[in-house]
C-alpha cells in the first residue's frame, strides 16, 4: 500500500512529461472519484478569486476543531471535580485526544489524502469525528472515565484526519505568496470556536448543574455529531479543487529562480524535521498551559471554577485576536519575523506567570495565549515551504507532531499535584524553549528561500488578465517570444 507515502509521490520527470491542465480545468473538475497524486490538475496557479469558496468551506472545519479543543479543556476541569481524579490522571483526556494524532497522520490519514485526494479525506475525517461524538452518550450514562478517553481518541482520529487535509489544502490552494496569511486567517476561526466553547460550557452546558452531573455532555456531543454528518454530505457535493504533489513540484520549480529550490529526497529536508520537532514541543506546551489554565486561575486568584472558566474565555479571546492580528501583520511583515516576535512574547510571559500571583498571574498566562496565537499555523506553512513533491507527506508529519499534546499535560499535571500550578508552568516553558529555536533557525539559515516564495507572482494576473504560472499564461509568453525574438522560452529559465 505504500502507507508511508513514497510510492504515491511523483518523480520530476513524469511531472514535466504530462499534459498541463489550466487552473480553469482544476476548478471545473468535480473530482468525486479518487485523484492521482502523481498527476497535474492545474491547481498550481489558482487565483485568489478561484480559491475563496473552497477555503471558506474548509475554514468551517477549523471552527469545529477549535470548538472541540476549547470544550476539551473545560471538560478536563469538570471531570476532575465530578469524578474526583488527580490533575495528572485528568491529563489522560489530552493523552487520548492528541495520542490519535501520533497514529493517524503518518499512517492511514496521510495515505488517504495522497491516494484519494482532499475531498475524500475531509469526508472520512468528518464521519470518524461524528462516530466519536456519538460515543460520548454511553460514556456519560455509565460515568466511565475510560469511555470518555476512548471517545476522545476517536474524535481525535477524526480531527487529525481533517487536519491532515485541511492544513495543507489551505496552505496550497491559491497564490503561494499568501500561504501563511491564508492559513493564519482560516485558523483564526478555529480560535473563535475555542472562545465559544468555554463560554457555552459555563453559561449553557453546565449552568445550574450539580458538580457530579455529566448528562449535558451527551447532548452536547449528539448535536455535534448531527452537524458533522451533515457537513460530510456538503463536502461530497462542494466544488473543491485537488492540489496534488505533482502540482506542488511544478510550482516549486517555477519559483526556483527566486528561492534557490532544488529537488531533494525527503530525508534531506532538514527544515521540515526541525519544524516537526518544534511543532511537537510547541503544541505540547500550548496544551499543557490550556489544560491547567482553569486550575491555575483558581490557585492564583482564589476564585471559583466558573469564574476561572470566564478568565479562560478571556484568554482564548486574546488568542483569537492574536490570530487576526498576526494575519494582518503577514500582509506587510515577513512571516518568519512575525513568528520570531510572537515566540519571544510567549517566552517572556510564560516565565512571568511562574512568579506572578493573584489576578496578575492570570493576566500573564492570558497574554501567553495571545502570543501563542500565530505559532502553530506559521510553523506549519514555513516548514512545508519548498517541499515540492513531498508536500503532502511532509504535511502529515507536521500534523502528527500535534501528538505533543498527549505528553505535556500529564507532565504538567504531575508537577502541579506535587508543587502547585505556578511551578508546573516550567514544563510548558521547556517546550516553548525548543520551539523558540525554530524561528531563530529560519531567520538565520532559510531567509532567502522563504522570502523567495513571498516574492513570487504565481496566481496573480498579468496585464492580459491571465494567471501567472498557469499554462495559458505560459502559452501566451511563448507566442510573444516566438514572434518577437524567434526563440522558445523553454530555452531559458523563467521564475515567477
Amino acid at each position: 500500500m505504500g502507507i508511508f507515502g513514497a510510492k504515491e509521490e511523483p518523480e520530476l520527470a513524469e511531472v514535466f512529461d504530462q499534459r498541463r491542465p489550466s487552473n480553469v480545468e482544476a476548478m471545473n473538475q468535480q473530482h468525486r472519484k479518487s485523484v492521482s497524486n502523481r498527476g497535474l490538475t492545474g491547481a498550481s496557479a489558482l487565483t485568489v478569486k478561484q480559491s475563496i469558496f473552497p477555503i471558506t468551506l474548509v475554514t468551517i472545519l477549523f471552527f469545529l476543531w477549535g470548538f472541540a479543543y476549547g470544550l476539551l479543556d473545560v471538560l478536563n476541569a469538570k471531570f476532575q471535580n465530578s469524578l474526583g481524579i488527580t490533575a495528572a490522571k485528568a491529563g489522560g483526556l489530552q493523552g487520548a485526544y492528541f495520542g490519535a494524532y501520533l497514529i493517524g497522520p503518518p499512517t492511514y490519514s496521510g495515505w488517504i489524502v495522497r491516494k484519494f485526494g482532499y475531498r475524500w479525506t475531509f469526508i472520512v475525517g468528518l464521519c470518524v469525528y461524528g462516530v466519536g461524538a456519538l460515543m460520548f452518550w454511553p460514556s456519560a450514562v455509565y460515568r466511565s472515565f475510560g469511555g470518555f478517553c476512548g471517545s476522545l481518541f476517536i474524535v481525535g482520529s477524526g480531527l487529525s484526519t481533517l487536519e491532515t487535509s485541511a492544513n495543507p489544502f489551505i496552505a496550497t490552494c491559491g497564490p503561494p505568496r499568501l500561504s501563511e496569511f491564508r492559513l493564519e486567517l482560516s485558523q483564526s476561526f478555529q480560535a473563535i470556536g475555542s472562545v465559544m466553547a468555554p463560554l457555552l460550557a459555563s453559561r449553557v452546558f453546565f449552568k445550574n448543574t450539580e458538580p457530579t452531573d455529566l448528562s449535558n455532555v451527551q447532548w452536547t456531543y449528539l448535536g455535534i455529531a448531527a452537524f458533522v454528518f451533515l457537513l460530510a454530505v456538503v463536502f461530497y457535493f462542494a466544488p473543491i479543487p485537488e492540489v496534488t504533489d505533482a502540482d506542488m513540484a511544478l510550482q516549486a520549480e517555477q519559483c526556483s529562480g527566486l528561492t534557490g529550490y532544488v529537488d531533494k529526497p525527503l530525508k534531506k529536508q532538514f527544515k521540515l524535521f526541525f519544524g516537526v520537532a518544534a511543532q511537537f514541543c510547541y503544541v505540547g506546551a500550548q496544551v499543557g498551559v490550556a489544560a491547567q489554565f482553569i486550575k491555575y486561575s483558581v490557585e492564583s486568584a482564589n476564585i471559583s471554577d466558573a469564574a476561572a472558566s470566564d478568565r479562560y474565555a478571556i484568554g482564548q479571546g486574546l488568542f483569537a485576536i492574536g490570530r487576526f492580528a498576526a494575519a494582518g501583520l503577514m500582509m506587510v511583515v515577513k512571516p518568519r519575523w512575525v513568528l520570531l516576535v510572537f515566540m519571544t512574547g510567549v517566552m517572556i510571559f510564560i516565565a512571568a506567570s511562574m512568579g506572578a500571583k493573584g489576578e496578575g498571574g492570570v493576566a500573564m498566562l492570558s497574554i501567553v495565549l495571545f502570543f501563542e496565537s500565530c505559532v502553530f499555523p506559521t510553523i506549519f506553512t514555513l516548514s512545508i515551504r519548498g517541499l515540492g513533491r513531498h508536500t503532502k507527506r511532509g504535511s502529515s508529519w507536521i500534523v502528527a507532531a500535534v501528538s505533543g499534546g498527549a505528553l505535556f499535560p500529564s507532565l504538567t499535571g504531575l508537577v502541579a499535584d506535587h508543587k502547585g500550578y505556578h511551578i508546573a508552568m516550567c514544563v510548558p516553558l521547556i517546550g516553548f524553549f525548543v520551539a523558540f529555536a525554530f524561528p531563530i533557525y529560519l531567520n538565520t539559515l532559510c531567509a532567502k528561500e522563504l522570502d523567495g516564495f513571498r516574492e513570487t507572482k504565481i496566481g496573480y494576473h498579468d496585464e492580459d488578465g491571465l494567471a501567472i504560472g498557469d499554462i495559458k499564461h505560459e502559452e501566451r509568453r511563448a507566442s510573444v517570444a516566438n514572434v518577437e525574438k524567434g526563440v522558445s522560452p523553454l530555452e531559458k529559465e523563467v521564475s515567477y
